[in-house]
């Protein structure tokens, strides 16, 4: 699937690591937000870096695998790596000026560039990629519900801002990133997907690992409030819940479900190392 897969897996290894480092920090010292960070959005740092840990080891798991990983496990390693260019993301663009801000901008360098890195070594065509034409339309539409729901409530957030000119002090960075990258990718594959494009039925379940990760957080989030004497939004925790829990289902099974085989009259060294030979047409 990725050509110069040593590459990317010595990338993937950095940035998981640093990122293992500041999210352990940041979970068990949570008084490093002190001052930086609204005290009412502590919880949701705690949670994000909890969640961070997790995400953390499987990039660096991925990383460290003997032999060439397969296609699969690099589309989990994409989907880890695009939830952490968000969520430290948010802490770099938030100005959160502790002790580690260093380490969260190069997280978020790191995380970009592998992404980029990846878009320009994806092989176009060295495999049959397939998906159930049910799952492929499930897949598809469940893609399109991030930016049906957050393109109209973050638009309808921005305007009263636009119209007094108020700058607000956080969560700003959600705006930009949401709107500039996270809702065009949904857009972007969901499309893809269905047309059966094979770069569609590949990235659409990173892009489900994202935003389960990061919907989930936000329900983590709910839970940590009694540890910082805030209450529980309990119509907030449901509904993250439900949203990630979503997320998580329909990206486990086009994952699982995704069939991924040599294309005709390739050996299986040439699929395990393919070469660049033009784009598959859409289906």
């Amino acid at each position: 699937m990725l050509r110069n897969l040593r590459l990317h897996r010595v990338l993937w290894a950095v940035t998981g690591l640093l990122a293992l480092v500041a999210a352990v920090t940041g979970v068990a010292v949570p008084g490093i937000y002190a001052g930086v960070v609204a005290p009412d959005l502590v919880p949701g740092a705690f949670s994000q870096d909890i969640i961070s840990v997790a995400a953390a080891v499987l990039l660096i798991a991925v990383a460290l695998a003997g032999g060439n990983e397969p296609a699969k496990g690099q589309i989990v390693a994409l989907g880890v790596l695009g939830y952490l260019f968000y969520a430290y993301g948010i802490y770099a663009i938030e100005r959160t000026y502790n002790g580690f801000y260093l380490v969260y901008l190069a997280i978020f360098g790191l995380a970009f560039w592998g992404l980029i890195a990846a878009g320009a070594n994806l092989e176009r065509n060295p495999l049959e990629v397939n998906l159930p034409r049910t799952l492929r339309i499930i897949s598809a539409s469940g893609a399109l519900l991030q930016p049906f729901i957050f393109y109209p409530l973050w638009i309808a957030m921005l305007v009263p801002l636009m119209s007094t000119g108020n700058q607000i002090d956080s969560l700003y960075s959600i705006y930009i990133l949401d709107l500039c990258f996270i809702m065009p990718a949904f857009l972007l594959l969901a499309f893809l997907g269905y047309r059966s494009h094979p770069l569609g039925l590949l990235l659409l379940p990173a892009l489900y690992i994202l935003g389960f990760t990061l919907i989930f957080s936000l329900a983590l989030g709910e839970l940590a409030k009694p540890l910082f004497g805030l209450d529980i939004n309990v119509q907030s925790f449901w509904l993250s819940l439900g949203l990630s829990l979503f997320f998580a289902v329909i990206g486990a099974f086009h994952l699982l479900k995704l069939d991924l085989m040599p294309r005709p009259g390739e050996s299986a060294q040439q699929a395990a190392h393919p070469r660049p030979t033009g784009s598959t047409p859409a289906r």
